[in-house]
């Protein structure tokens, strides 16, 4: 880091070396709890440019930023997805690149991912029923995603993270067979709590369970739960010594959630998003036309991180400006 520049701290003093970014609003699953009728409206044509991403990560570098997450919508529709990863990460300071996917002809494509210098990857498998996976999500394409999974793991990546969207009577009752799928395999099975979003009311209401039905499974049968990295996600992770696998659990309704938030949000516009549910994000890009604006956009990302506010507001069914998940990468 620039002996100059500080670590971006916000004003409740949490620290961020970890930034999510969105590489597309664009989606190709029909995923019940996100996009049931599919991705309609997207802004895939504009998205930043492979010279505006470099400017950015750039700078967030310069401020302590040491991981760089590329989400979605899913990522790898961009066409360019490998030469951002190579140009990230040859980026100094940036130790990692990770990457949040559907899996999405995973088995064709992971090695090039990992080839191109991915260290990370997040999957969303919301059941190993493949009758179950094809109704949530609009396709029948399971089985490729484990297959890909295996050629990772073969390929040398040390383990796989991957993420169910908790949903009462869909999967929150599928807990033993997600357990025994993790007890021989280096992977965290990650249950994340359905969260309301503009467009979910009403399967927010019936779907909905909280995260703690699973938490107080884990704890009755010998689960513990672990310490967290500083460059760590939201989730709370659990361990077992019978077990390889681990289980994670992101419970954002649950009280002092946002107390260690580590993490940034960049949409594929150049929006800076400080909360996944905020009102409205804060352009930055009119400040990645040029190099010879890196002192502003640094000065931009410090003032902007100081409205910050202590945490979200989604127990009292405030869901800001997002109206799904795909928008800003979840």
């Amino acid at each position: 880091m620039n002996s100059l520049q500080k670590p971006l701290r916000d004003g409740q003093g949490r620290s961020f070396p970890y930034l999510r970014l969105s590489l597309t609003d664009l989606c190709n699953f029909r995923c019940s709890y996100c996009l049931p009728d599919g991705c309609e409206e997207h802004h895939h044509e504009s998205t930043l440019s492979l010279t505006e991403i470099k400017r950015l990560v750039s700078a967030f570098s310069v401020l302590g930023v040491e991981k760089i997450r590329l989400t979605g919508g899913e990522p790898t529709l961009r066409s360019d997805f490998r030469d951002i990863v190579e140009v990230i990460k040859a980026v100094p300071g940036i130790r990692r690149v990770a990457m949040t996917t559907n899996g999405y002809k995973m088995d064709r494509r992971v090695e090039s991912w990992m080839d191109a210098g991915i260290d990370n990857i997040n999957i969303s498998v919301d059941s190993l029923d493949p009758r179950a996976f094809e109704l949530i999500t609009g396709h029948n394409r399971l089985q490729e995603i484990l297959e890909g999974m295996d050629k990772a793991f073969a390929k040398g990546l040390p383990e796989i993270k991957v993420n169910a969207v908790l949903m009462k009577g869909v999967n929150d009752v599928q807990l033993p067979e997600f357990l025994d799928w993790i007890k021989h395999k280096p992977i965290t099975m990650r249950f994340i709590e359905l969260m309301q979003t503009g467009d979910n009311g009403a399967f927010f209401d019936k779907y909905h369970v909280a995260g703690k039905t699973i938490r107080d499974q884990l704890l009755e049968n010998g689960w513990v739960r672990m310490t967290r990295l500083k460059d760590a996600g939201p989730a709370h992770e659990y361990c077992h010594p019978d077990y390889e696998g681990r289980i994670g659990l992101i419970t954002p309704y649950s009280k002092d959630f946002c107390k260690d938030c580590n993490r940034l949000r960049v949409t594929s516009q150049g929006q800076l998003q400080l909360c996944l549910f905020a009102e409205s994000g804060h352009d930055l890009r009119h400040l990645l036309q040029s190099d010879d604006q890196q002192d502003e956009l640094i000065a931009e990302i410090q003032k902007v991180l100081r409205l910050k506010v202590d945490g979200h507001f989604l127990d009292q069914g405030y869901t800001g400006n997002t109206a799904s998940l795909a928008q800003i990468g979840g």
